[in-house]
């Protein structure tokens, strides 16, 4: 016989605890590449204090961390750390690609030597175009990851 209470909910703590905050406490890795890392850095100096505002803390290393922002061009020799930085963060991780290095390899797209945008190697969930993006940009792309982290549009 089964019964039913009207005002009780029945749920895993994590799913009810977690899932509400894990939008609001992200830690991005302290990974640049190449000059968007500048305006990367800007965005969390006093100017924008964008990252503290979002409850986020850079993290210098990947097990603590579970936003990577590729912060610029992806050599193919730089292209397996990459990829081992980010089989390193725990789940559940997010990418964010900032630039158009990071996107598409940018000015150097039919170079030998770069990649032709971070999807290639990992999953992006957020791409921020410009070269380089402003601070402005990157809060906004941070916005879009929260609001799609909610919706629970991001699965792997």
């Amino acid at each position: 016989m089964e019964v039913k209470l009207p005002n009780v909910i029945l749920t895993k703590l994590d799913r009810l605890v977690f899932d509400k905050a894990r939008p609001y406490t992200m830690w991005p890795l302290t990974f640049g590449l190449a000059c968007c890392a500048i305006e990367m850095m800007a965005t969390g100096c006093s100017r924008y204090d964008a990252f503290e505002r979002f409850g986020m803390l850079f993290r210098a290393t990947p097990r603590q961390a579970d936003l990577m922002i590729v912060a610029g061009t992806i050599t193919k020799k730089m292209a397996p750390n990459v990829r081992r930085l980010y089989e390193q963060m725990p789940e559940p991780k997010y990418v964010i690609a900032m630039g158009e290095c990071a996107i598409c390899g940018g000015p150097f797209y039919d170079s030998y030597s770069v990649v032709n945008g971070a999807d290639e190697i990992i999953p992006v969930d957020v791409y921020v175009p410009g070269c380089p993006p402003r601070p402005e940009t990157l809060i906004d792309a941070i916005v879009k990851l929260q609001k799609k982290i909610k919706e629970g549009k991001i699965k792997r």
